[in-house]
């Protein structure tokens, strides 16, 4: 039987070589954006790579590989329509203009190995919740499974209402403040977060998979406080007229009515 320690080397030897191979890909290419696109299927290797390894519950391990490959392609496939031929973000724009010839060598450890540690603690439920046997599916892992599917929907209508309000030109400059988003101003962030917080409670339920519970927490700071709505408000309150105000009445992470100014 493949233990814990055998499943996290694993994991972590894939994710090596897929970040390791991606940056070398960003070299070429001039990009590091690609970075993006592939945070969403390093979680599907991740899956699928202990599945393979682990023997522990067939049903528990079955579920959260599918679940996981779900998010990931789909993540993955949004980003890619979104960012491929528009050349590098302006993040990484940045960084590059900041460290002139250094910049290979920087976003090696700053962006493909920072990002493929995160990703390696974020899997934790995925990864530990495969290794044990375990009972069988119960009620936190129900529990589990509805918050994974509240999570898919918040991120997939989130992207698709954002995509469908930048299409009309008439919108140019505006701050999107229907749909979801008249209830949270990131409903793509609060779904990512209830996606791990439903595989972290599936996983709970297989004894050593009560850590992977760290990857949700992990994953819910990055969001809340790191890379997701602090950094991203940052600029939104530069680039679009009326955010501001925007921010006074609507909820930046869990969604609820607007309030009343």
């Amino acid at each position: 039987m493949s233990g814990s320690a055998d499943v996290l080397l694993a994991s972590a030897i894939a994710i090596a070589i897929l970040m390791l191979a991606m940056w070398l890909f960003s070299l070429a290419i001039k990009n590091a954006s690609i970075v993006d696109i592939v945070w969403g299927l390093g979680f599907v290797l991740v899956a699928w790579v202990t599945h393979s390894v682990a023997d522990g519950n067939d049903a528990r391990g079955w579920l959260l590989t599918l679940l996981t490959t779900a998010w990931g392609v789909r993540l993955a496939t949004y980003l890619s329509w979104r960012n491929i031929g528009h050349g590098e973000d302006y993040r990484y724009k940045a960084m590059r203009k900041h460290h002139g010839a250094k910049f290979p060598l920087v976003s090696l450890f700053t962006v493909f190995i920072l990002q493929g540690v995160l990703m390696w603690l974020v899997s934790l439920p995925v990864q530990l919740g495969q290794v044990s046997q375990g009972p069988d599916i119960g009620v936190l892992g129900i529990v589990g499974i509805a918050f994974f599917a509240v999570g898919l929907f918040f991120e997939t209508v989130g992207d698709i209402q954002l995509a469908q309000f930048k299409a009309n030109t008439a919108n140019a400059g505006k701050v999107m403040q229907t749909g979801l988003w008249k209830y949270t101003r990131h409903p793509n962030y609060f779904g990512d977060a209830c996606v791990w917080w439903g595989l972290a409670l599936i996983a709970a339920e297989a004894e050593i998979g009560v850590v992977g519970i760290v990857g949700a927490v992990v994953m819910s700071i990055l969001l809340r406080k790191v890379s997701g709505v602090t950094l991203l408000e940052k600029s939104l309150k530069k680039r679009k007229e009326g955010y501001n105000e925007y921010v006074a009445r609507t909820s930046a992470f869990i969604p609820r009515p607007p309030k009343k100014i």
